[in-house]
């Protein structure tokens, strides 16, 4: 029963955050390293990456497809959460944040959200 819980959690939380992508899309610019270009395809993939492998989640036959694409996010936005830290937290002037939440949004967030992913996948 937790198992399930935890992954309807888990699928809405990605929905909602792909959603997230198209109703604030200044916010993820920021995260977006100015060394990679079009930080607004960026945006959009990521968004709809996340919708749709969310989505995937909530339906068995596509479970493991939905979880190994959202490790795959993860790892995708390991970039975002590193930049975030060379930049002391501070993004813009909307996004900042102690330069300890930074380092836990990398280190173990981020490796404990590929977990939970993976947990699903197998």
């Amino acid at each position: 029963m937790a198992k399930k819980i935890s992954l309807l959690i888990m699928a809405t939380f990605y929905v909602i955050a792909g959603i997230n992508h198209f109703v604030h899309p200044l916010s993820y610019y920021a995260l977006i390293p100015p060394y990679f270009p079009f930080p607004d395809v960026i945006n959009i993939v990521a968004g709809l990456g996340e919708i749709v492998f969310g989505c995937l989640l909530f339906l068995p036959a596509t479970r493991k497809i939905g979880a190994m694409g959202i490790v795959v996010l993860l790892i995708l936005f390991i970039p975002a959460h590193v930049y975030m830290i060379q930049k002391d937290g501070c993004m813009s002037i909307n996004l900042c944040v102690p330069v300890w939440i930074a380092w836990v949004r990398l280190f173990p967030l981020q490796f404990i959200l590929i977990a939970w992913a993976r947990w699903y996948a197998k």
